[in-house]
């Protein structure tokens, strides 16, 4: 088999084109999704055809090898059921049953606390911090205008609930990349990154609490409960349960369409046909993503085949001292990467293999460290005054807020930060670790 030659360093070069593409593009045109990623990673493809050394068939062969990794191909695969899981729920009113549903509920003086508790069921429930974002934007800026509520309380509120359940789900992208990169189940994920994210979000509860207290009560602000809402939640909470007891996330997710699907056979809000074309307008939903993770593993397998991974991971060793600081390093290696390209998915898929190479080098259990890169990678696109979520959020208030309001208001995303430094810093996931074996039946069937 032909081999790229290794040139060390040089071999990143690629890899920087592809992030100077993307960051450049977004800021010229003052929109970091303007440029589809995976347009950058060819260009970084293309550069490395002509930067690397070695024959054209050598890197032909890397860049197959690297798109087809079973890792990278799981991946894709998930992308797409997931996709298709969403999409579906969605046709059949899920995420318009959910958002009512919980609003509908609501005492107004804890308006802030029930938006965070909705955003964090509904990003979990569909894997997507933007899509929690877009749906429940417009009505919390209605709500804070009915019941005289802070708006920049509500929107960061709104935020940090987004984050949770980005940064938690078994069907967000950043948590498929995380546990596909680092080789756990998504099961074992969760049970560590709980131990960071749940803390975090009892203390926000518990500010929110402190806060929605003296907030006046408005009479009729809320939407009522329409027949049929609590039915149209169960595909999500089917799929949650599902998820935590371990089973296949490709049963989970086909269960979970195949469930929405039903539901919508059975109102007439679907016929067989409807049902098919909303599955493959999910799965064309995910086709940028699907692009994007296959073609970076291409472009990270012709850059480790050069031996820039291993340069990297050498300058990166010299910079740490031990176990704590590989994980700090990790954590700062992943959320660089985020500010650098404003997408936490991508991040982590770029960096998976460094960060997988650190901790099998400093012993760090794996489960951690899909946390580690999840979490870090979640704070920063939280915070980006670029990413997707606060420019999305902005848009809804019309220029009377900036990014400065709502930071003021992401409590959450703060103590999500804290507390992944103590676990970093501080023993108290270590232990659960060493009392939990890692499930590896599961990791097999993944």
């Amino acid at each position: 088999m032909k081999q790229i030659k290794q040139t060390g360093g040089y071999a990143l070069l690629p890899f920087l084109v592809f992030v100077f593409t993307f960051l450049s593009a977004g800021i010229l045109l003052d929109d970091f999704y303007a440029l589809p990623a995976p347009v950058a990673v060819v260009l970084g493809i293309i550069a490395a055809f002509f930067i690397l050394r070695g024959s054209v068939e050598a890197k032909v062969e890397a860049l197959i090898r690297g798109c087809g990794d079973t890792k990278i191909v799981t991946m894709c695969l998930i992308y797409l059921l997931a996709g298709a899981f969403a999409t579906v729920t969605k046709a059949v009113g899920g995420v318009d049953a959910t958002v009512n549903l919980g609003l509908s509920v609501l005492p107004v003086q804890y308006l802030g606390l029930g938006v965070f508790l909705l955003a964090a069921f509904l990003s979990t429930a569909t894997g997507t911090s933007v899509g929690a974002i877009v749906a429940l934007g417009p009505i919390v800026v209605g709500l804070a205008n009915q019941s005289h509520t802070s708006l920049p309380l509500l929107l960061g509120t709104l935020l940090g609930g987004a984050m949770f359940g980005d940064n938690l789900s078994f069907i967000s992208d950043t948590t498929i990349a995380a546990t596909q990169t680092q080789g756990c189940s998504m099961r074992d994920k969760f049970r560590v990154n709980i131990l960071i994210a749940g803390p975090a979000a009892l203390v926000t509860l518990v500010l929110l609490l402190i806060t929605g207290l003296a907030t006046p009560a408005v009479p009729g602000a809320l939407p009522a409960v329409q027949e049929g809402y609590w039915l149209l939640v169960l595909p999500y909470l089917l799929v949650i349960a599902l998820a935590i007891s371990g089973m296949n996330v490709f049963v989970v997710l086909t269960l979970g369409t195949l469930s929405s699907g039903a539901l919508g056979l059975i109102n007439h809000q679907l016929d067989v046909l409807q049902f098919s074309r909303s599955v493959y307008e999910g799965f064309t939903g995910m086709i940028e993503i699907f692009l994007l993770s296959m073609l970076t593993g291409g472009l990270a397998q012709m850059v480790s085949e050069a031996g820039g991974i291993a340069f990297l991971l050498k300058k990166i060793s010299k910079a740490t001292k031990g176990y704590t600081s590989a994980q700090a390093g990790i954590g700062a290696l992943v959320g660089g990467t985020n500010t650098a390209i404003a997408n936490n998915t991508v991040s982590i898929v770029v960096t998976g293999e460094v960060a997988k190479e650190i901790s099998t080098k400093y012993s760090i259990d794996k489960r951690k460290t899909a946390a580690i890169i999840d979490v870090f990678a979640c704070v920063v696109q939280g915070l980006l005054p670029y990413g997707a979520q606060i420019l999305i959020l902005l848009s809804f208030t019309e220029g009377q807020l900036s990014f400065i309001d709502v930071w003021s208001y992401a409590w959450y995303i703060y103590l999500l930060l804290v507390f992944a430094l103590l676990a970093i810093y501080t023993p108290f996931v270590d232990h659960f670790l060493a009392k939990e074996p890692a499930d590896e039946a599961t990791v097999a069937a993944l």
